[in-house]
């Protein structure tokens, strides 16, 4: 499966859905802010790290992969699995890159310029969920080749 960016859904998705999304978002951020509460900050940042809206994205990719699929009446319950696996494997790299946001955040904040901290942080972020996604992408053409398919 190749992964690509199409913007065509933006405006296939319903208004609800997108409402699913921000209340799953809402409701995971809340609850990062009780366990804050309950057990300090540096643990409630961890589960902020928890890309909110994944659930609900998820359930949205495979019920909207399964419609495309039988508009062309097809069953499309293997292509929507594969399709949730590629987003699960999105989010948990991000999730990863988050944390290493968040964790330079916290060390160097203290000692240097916030916006310089905050631009400097993203860039890792950013390059590092990238560089993750290629290995990813690597070992899964190289898993695909030495299984023969």
């Amino acid at each position: 499966m190749k992964v690509h960016a199409d913007l065509t859904v933006v405006r296939q998705a319903r208004w609800y859905e997108y409402a699913v999304r921000f209340l799953f978002g809402g409701l995971i951020s809340a609850a990062a802010g009780l366990i804050a509460m309950k057990f300090g900050p540096a643990i409630g940042g961890l589960f902020l790290a928890f890309p909110a809206i994944f659930p609900a994205s998820a359930t949205l990719v495979e019920k909207h992969e399964i419609e495309r699929k039988a508009r062309l009446g097809l069953n499309g319950k293997k292509r929507a699995a594969q399709a949730v696996s590629v987003a699960a494997a999105g989010a948990s790299i991000g999730t990863i890159g988050l944390a290493i946001f968040a964790l330079l955040v916290w060390k160097t904040l203290p000692a240097h310029t916030p916006w310089l901290v905050l631009f400097g942080a993203t860039l890792v972020w950013m390059a590092l969920s990238l560089l993750l996604w290629q290995i990813r992408k690597h070992f899964a053409h190289y898993r695909r080749r030495s299984h023969g398919r």
